[in-house]
């Protein structure tokens, strides 16, 4: 037999262990015992022991006390964080029974990256309004990442490595960058054999890549990071995307925005092998402390279906 203890947690209910993160949680976002126990209907003592059991199940202390103020440890911050996702999709279970049969209505903010936003995005739009006529739509169209509970969107679009542990993320499609040139630039500057070979060439680059002039790739070899440089840098991909039409250079851009040039020939792929799926996906993200409204939840259900896993964009594309 182990010698290690069982932990208390799992000798509670399912349903205890769930109130008493709803009542710790309370305490952290209204900064005190009394302001929670005053928003649950309950006394200050009932809520000091439901976090002090809580305390006593994890094994660590929580929260730091002083007469005057109150804040999180190191474990309590983590705690906090992991209970804020539980409630989150707790309440978003309740939330989906509770809506099924309502109609989805009101206002949808909706922040969505420039590009994908206006090929993808807005073109959507006229099918999911048909199909909800009690919803109307704010679509936000910008580059940069916004917040989403001080500026008030619904859900957010976005297409990186999602970090931030306040968000709540579905993915509704792959995303893969692609190497590609016009066959103007490519009889004017040689071809390529190698990725080594792109720190010779004249390479278009996009303001907001991290890290700045590295191309991250994806192949046999595993990830590739290779260092490129270039005269022109632009802060939207469409931009890039005639930049590269136009013969100024290599770009490396998401197949949502290069694929139809691909297809009608006005670009050529280079390396395909080396153009496979990246670590981003394309996901839509809303936040943890909000429930999965209906309006919410209908419109993240009709991208998913529209995108997929395998999405229109990539439609006879090598890689």
């Amino acid at each position: 037999m182990s010698g290690h203890a069982k932990p208390k947690t799992l000798d509670r209910p399912a349903s205890d262990r769930l109130a008493a993160m709803a009542v710790f949680a309370k305490v952290v976002d209204l900064n005190g015992f009394s302001a929670a126990a005053r928003e649950l209907g309950v006394s200050k003592s009932a809520v000091s022991k439901q976090v002090a059991r809580l305390e006593d199940d994890m094994g660590a202390r929580l929260l730091n006390r002083t007469t005057r103020r109150l804040s999180l440890s190191e474990a309590g911050l983590a705690f906090y964080q992991g209970a804020q996702r539980v409630l989150a999709a707790a309440e978003a279970a309740e939330a989906a029974v509770t809506h099924l049969a309502a109609a989805p209505r009101g206002v949808l903010k909706v922040n969505a990256p420039m590009s994908f936003g206006v090929c993808h995005v807005a073109p959507a739009l006229s099918a999911f309004m048909a199909r909800y006529p009690e919803l109307s739509v704010e679509l936000d169209l910008n580059d940069r990442v916004v917040d989403l509970v001080d500026e008030g969107y619904d859900l957010a679009i976005r297409i990186t490595r999602l970090d931030d542990s306040s968000l709540i993320a579905r993915r509704l499609a792959p995303s893969r960058n692609i190497l590609c040139v016009a066959p103007e630039y490519l009889k004017r500057a040689g071809t390529l054999l190698t990725l080594e070979d792109l720190a010779d060439h004249e390479c278009l680059l996009y303001a907001y890549q991290a890290p700045a002039g590295r191309w991250r790739f994806h192949g046999p070899g595993g990830e590739r990071q290779i260092r490129v440089s270039g005269r022109l840098r632009v802060n939207n991909g469409e931009a890039l995307l005639q930049a590269a039409i136009g013969g100024l250079g290599i770009a490396l851009l998401p197949s949502f925005i290069c694929g139809g040039a691909l297809r009608d020939g006005r670009l050529g792929q280079l390396m395909p092998e080396w153009n496979g799926r990246g670590s981003a996906d394309i996901n839509a993200v809303y936040p943890a402390s909000r429930n999965l409204s209906p309006k919410v939840r209908v419109f993240i259900d009709f991208l998913a279906a529209r995108f997929g896993p395998h999405p229109y964009w990539d439609e006879g594309l090598n890689g």
